[in-house]
């Protein structure tokens, strides 16, 4: 199991896009935001043993946008859910960086 993407990784690419996304799915269009999107679901699809800690939800709507699932695509058309799903990626990893654990070790 290789051991890249990790927690470093993901927080490194939000870096370079906005310092907080607590609140990005409130924020207008941005095509920074959709080559963001692309990028961490590219990152999500990768088989590191970080990837397979984070829910499930979250690899498999990256997966199934990327294979171009026609549900999820036309889910994902929506600027809100874009943003809402990178949302609330930034805020598990980052509890996960902050707090340890991780979403396997919490029992689901």
């Amino acid at each position: 199991m290789q051991q890249k993407p990790d927690s470093a990784d993901y927080l490194s690419l939000f870096g370079r896009y906005k310092e907080d996304f607590g609140d990005v799915y409130m924020d207008p269009e941005d095509e920074r935001f959709r080559l963001l999107f692309d990028q961490i679901c590219r990152m999500l699809t990768q088989p590191s043993s970080f990837n397979l800690g984070l829910p499930e939800q979250f690899r498999t709507t990256a997966s199934r946008y990327l294979d171009g699932d026609p549900h999820t695509v036309a889910h994902m058309k929506t600027i809100e859910n874009r943003h809402f799903m990178l949302s609330d990626l930034f805020d598990y990893i980052h509890l996960v960086k902050t707090m340890g654990g991780s979403w396997d070790q919490r029992g689901r």
